[in-house]
């Protein structure tokens, strides 16, 4: 074979080859192409299931509130206690009961309250109190039943320490199956009380003619000096006046037109007879028709406390209804005579001074300036004037020139007052700046 005709059989030969292999390239990207796209076509089919909606089952009970949010209105039974257990379940805890248990010094006051967080009136419980440390003096271990059925159980005289309080199974509710544990402090703190507020009572919860009996002892003192214009002494003092629900209705607006530059507005009382804390029926309307008129203001309060404890009640309560309020002036306690059978008419001198301290202090630690109100004699015969000096010394004396040798910051000249807005006799005061 000549050389030429060799090389046409070679290249013929390859040729062949060459179609040979991209036949079978061709095939296989076929194969391999079209099993691809039927993955990717399933993957698709599964994503777009995935991400569907679930399918609803027509079908389905038209009660189940899973698939209609409103299903249970057409559903007659759904109240029902026997088919509803989530109802059953809400209705079981309605009569649960826990203990609210605090201690201000080498006490207990234990509250019994609901879910809600009221107290449970009318009801005669029972607690069992345990001590689990030793300390000095005698233990009080044993029952001690809620008397008056207020659900409030107060226990005094404790010894400092740590103390195990369980509420005794009464008929119709669920007490705690385990103890509480609380620590009795060994000297008051004079801080605000937590949940106050339930120690707190309506006027008209009470017998308010018999408990709101304060009297205004500077009287007996006033003398045919006494002013009863509003006065502002100098360009270092400010004119103003006290109010409380013995003023009525006041017309904030006129009253600030007529030169009242600010208001000690009376937040409540301790009961003279029982102890209750209860706000001034007036309260809320003149702290804000004073506010509205742009009358600044501070408050006082109308002590009946017996000792200290009491004295950080009534701070704490104090506390708790003027926190929405913008108080400029100071916090008082109002410490005067309740017609001669007050439960604090008979303190002695040192105990009232205790008292004035522990809830100047307890409001000083709520964040507010405090202060003490009393007539020239209270502060000359009741009180150890040196020892609260450190306050606002608010002087009631009833003359155009005060008597009382010691020191103070304001100064109620009268109680004979008129100001225009309000109807009848009002306090005077001088604020000395």
């Amino acid at each position: 074979m000549d050389s030429k005709l060799q090389w046409t059989a070679i290249l013929s030969s390859l040729a062949v080859i060459l179609a040979v292999m991209l036949a079978v390239l061709w095939s296989n990207q076929n194969r391999f192409g079209a099993g691809s796209q039927k993955q990717n076509v399933q993957e698709s089919q599964s994503m777009s299931v995935s991400e569907e909606e679930p399918t609803e089952d027509r079908n389905m009970d038209p009660a189940r509130i899973g698939t209609d949010e409103k299903a249970f209105e057409r559903d007659d039974g759904f109240f029902d206690p026997e088919r509803n257990a989530v109802l059953e379940a809400a209705k079981d805890l309605s009569n649960h009961l826990s203990l609210i248990v605090t201690s201000i010094e080498k006490d207990l006051r234990i509250q019994i309250v609901d879910t809600a967080g009221n107290l449970v009136p009318g009801e005669s419980f029972f607690v069992e109190l345990e001590k689990t440390e030793a300390a000095e003096g005698s233990s009080k271990d044993g029952r001690y039943k809620d008397l008056d059925k207020d659900g409030v159980i107060y226990i005094g005289d404790l010894d400092a320490g740590e103390y195990l309080v369980q509420l005794s199974p009464i008929s119709g509710y669920k007490v705690p199956a385990s103890q509480t544990r609380v620590k009795v402090k060994n000297k008051v703190e004079y801080l605000p009380i937590r949940d106050i507020s339930l120690l707190i009572r309506k006027e008209s919860e009470i017998d308010a003619a018999a408990e709101d009996t304060g009297e205004k002892d500077a009287l007996a003192d006033a003398d045919k000096t006494e002013m009863t214009d509003l006065k502002a002494f100098s360009g270092k003092t400010k004119a103003g006046i006290d109010v409380s629900k013995w003023n009525g209705d006041i017309d904030w607006d006129r009253a600030k037109t007529a030169g009242v530059q600010f208001a000690i507005v009376r937040a409540g009382y301790r009961g003279s007879s029982t102890g209750s804390l209860v706000q001034d029926i007036c309260f809320e309307a003149n702290m804000k028709g004073a506010a509205s008129a742009g009358v600044p203001v501070g408050v006082y309060f109308f002590t009946q406390a017996t000792n200290e404890v009491e004295a950080v009640e009534e701070a704490s309560a104090v506390l708790e209804w003027i926190k929405e309020y913008e108080i400029t002036y100071p916090v008082f306690i109002d410490t005067e005579g309740a017609g001669g059978n007050g439960r604090a008419d008979g303190l002695d001198i040192d105990t009232r001074t205790l008292v004035c301290d522990a809830f100047c202090r307890t409001i000083r630690n709520g964040g507010y300036q405090a202060g003490v109100y009393a007539s020239r004699n209270w502060y000359d015969h009741n009180l150890q004037t040196r020892r609260l000096e450190d306050y606002y010394i608010w002087l009631a004396e009833y003359r155009s020139v005060p008597l009382y040798q010691g020191y103070y910051r304001m100064w109620q000249y009268s109680s004979k007052g008129h100001v225009d807005g309000i109807e009848g006799n009002v306090d005077m005061n001088i604020m000395y700046e």
